[in-house]
């Protein structure tokens, strides 16, 4: 049985697919699989990947399928792969040498959950960015999320993660066809049901900022889509939380994290349609969801319940 499954859905990758499955091939290690799916490409994918799986027969497990998205792509792979373990890698982007050899010790002692940092490039290779967060050892799952929701940036991005499979086939948790940002509804979850967990310092995910790309470059369409898919998510969260029975600190922890996120959605709309959000936002109380732990917190909740906008608008003059 292999140790890790590296996950890579494509769809018409032929620019960058070559990078991105080399900075796998190059981890040398024949506990890694590659499970690459390819989501009805029409360019010259298909040919490259055929060209890696004979030179590869032992690491790569190919399968094509029509075009389905992401999602589904997703858990399509997380069906096929034979790994205890699962990593997922973008077409676009590429994987740092040494991170299977630093994730590895931690597989071995059993840790359901690796959590690793990212650096967003262009497609020249300079970085534009490194993405920090909190770093830690030992904690469970629960545990990692009360640190991580309101300082990482990242915490929803499944790429970050090196994931015990079994997190997902035992609890029955798939990435939601069909919703724009699906992570969002989804990584929440996997972190506070994973056991054991640590995140470590190392920039481990290489995020490459394609111009002219329309997956991640997104329309106005697109982000308000994200937007009403997020209060979509909300309830499903909702319904997870009561599912799994998670206890009443988590829980509550939970719907704050989702509740900031959408709030913070708003400023993403168009004042056309921040109206209705702003109405779909009250219609699920979700305002009731923030807590105040000292006068100053108090004070933003006061605020909150009187007017969204406000509350946006000191949070950002206070800078948070």
């Amino acid at each position: 049985m292999k140790k890790l499954s590296v996950i890579i859905p494509v769809y018409n990758a032929e620019k960058t697919l070559k990078r991105c499955m080399e900075s796998v091939l190059k981890q040398k290690d024949e506990d890694l699989e590659i499970v690459l799916i390819n989501d009805g490409s029409t360019d010259a994918s298909d040919k490259i990947i055929q060209e890696y799986k004979e030179k590869n027969p032992k690491i790569i497990s190919y399968y094509k399928k029509k075009n389905t998205g992401v999602a589904d792509t997703r858990n399509y792979g997380i069906k096929k792969a034979k790994g205890t373990y699962i990593l997922f890698l973008d077409a676009d982007d590429y994987l740092d040498i040494h991170l299977y050899g630093l994730v590895k010790q931690y597989m071995e002692k059993d840790i359901e959950l690796i959590k690793f940092k990212l650096q967003r490039e262009d497609e020249k290779g300079n970085v534009i960015e490194t993405v920090s967060g909190p770093v830690f050892e030992n904690k469970t799952g629960e545990e990692g999320f009360e640190e991580l929701y309101s300082t990482d940036v990242l915490l929803d991005s499944p790429c970050v993660y090196v994931i015990k499979k079994e997190i997902f086939t035992k609890n029955k948790l798939e990435f939601k066809v069909g919703t724009e940002h699906e992570d969002f509804g989804l990584m929440p979850f996997v972190i506070v049901l994973a056991k054991t967990m640590i995140s470590i310092n190392f920039y481990g995910y290489h995020y490459v900022q394609v111009k002219g790309s329309i997956t991640r470059n997104d329309s106005y369409e697109k982000t308000k889509k994200k937007a009403n898919d997020a209060l979509k998510q909300y309830d499903e969260a909702l319904l997870k939380i009561e599912r799994y029975k998670l206890n009443k600190k988590i829980a509550e922890t939970l719907k704050i994290y989702y509740t900031n996120a959408i709030l913070l959605k708003i400023e993403t709309l168009e004042k056309k349609d921040q109206k209705q959000y702003i109405k779909e936002i009250r219609k699920r109380n979700m305002t009731k969801n923030i807590k105040a732990k000292d006068t100053r917190q108090l004070f933003r909740k006061i605020i909150l319940s009187l007017n969204i906008r406000w509350y946006l608008s000191l949070r950002k003059k206070l800078g948070k």
